[in-house]
């Protein structure tokens, strides 16, 4: 399947305008975790206004709360939702992920927009939960197929599921046409090194379907505990 891939900016990194003069980003770009990191634009209009005045293409969404209000404010400002982000606990033996989901879904019927797994409850990049994982998995891509919904696996450093190889690994063995995979440099820097970046990409790039990107110092100096892993670009 021949998927979009979409780049994704912490809020503080910079403007698709001022980051590509005035030439069109290459792919869509847009910002995310602006709920709990954006103090001065509090109100989802507010964000709205901001992201079309600095011209990115609109937003990702942390968690299930406020998707409908979200999406009035951002189809006003002629921006697209990309991303919602949810969390999966693949040690809960009930309700592993919050199960608002099935609410929310239906609103994105026709929007292409991804939901971003987040795994946690088992130590980062244990083996012995993936059978757990991927009976998790199915059931939201299954779940999410009718509205044209991806989902893509986030890395995420400290949780299960940690590492770009974690997240290939599963969408390997979830066998879904509407599962792939994200990078987020930050995260990785933590967890990697960079001679590693390059292959690890090219391997990863019939799965990988959105990047995040941010200001960093240098791995070495994020492993050492005296660089800065988030930055302005």
């Amino acid at each position: 399947m021949n998927m979009m891939r979409i780049l994704a900016v912490g809020l503080s990194a910079f403007a698709a305008s001022s980051a590509f003069g005035a030439e069109k980003a290459p792919f869509p770009l847009f910002t995310l975790c602006m709920d709990t990191h954006d103090s001065k634009h509090r109100t989802l209009p507010e964000q709205a206004a901001m992201l079309k005045e600095l011209g990115y293409d609109g937003a990702g969404h942390l968690w299930l709360d406020n998707v409908k209000e979200r999406l009035e404010t951002l189809d006003a400002a002629g921006l697209k939702l990309f991303q919602i982000y949810v969390r999966v606990d693949i040690a809960a033996d009930k309700a592993p992920y919050d199960q608002h989901l099935k609410d929310v879904l239906p609103m994105l019927k026709g929007r292409e927009v991804q939901i971003a797994l987040l795994m946690s409850g088992m130590s980062p990049s244990n083996v012995l939960g993936d059978e757990r994982a991927v009976t998790i998995i199915r059931e939201i891509a299954d779940m999410a197929r009718d509205s044209g919904t991806k989902v893509v696996l986030y890395p995420h450093s400290n949780d299960w599921l940690e590492k770009v190889d974690d997240a290939l690994r599963l969408a390997r063995k979830v066998d879904r046409p509407n599962v792939g995979v994200m990078f987020n440099l930050c995260h990785w820097l933590k967890v990697d090194k960079e001679e590693n970046l390059k292959p690890l990409l090219a391997g990863a790039m019939p799965n990988l379907w959105a990047v995040s990107i941010n200001g960093t110092d240098h791995a070495d100096a994020i492993h050492a505990g005296t660089g800065n892993w988030l930055q302005p670009c």
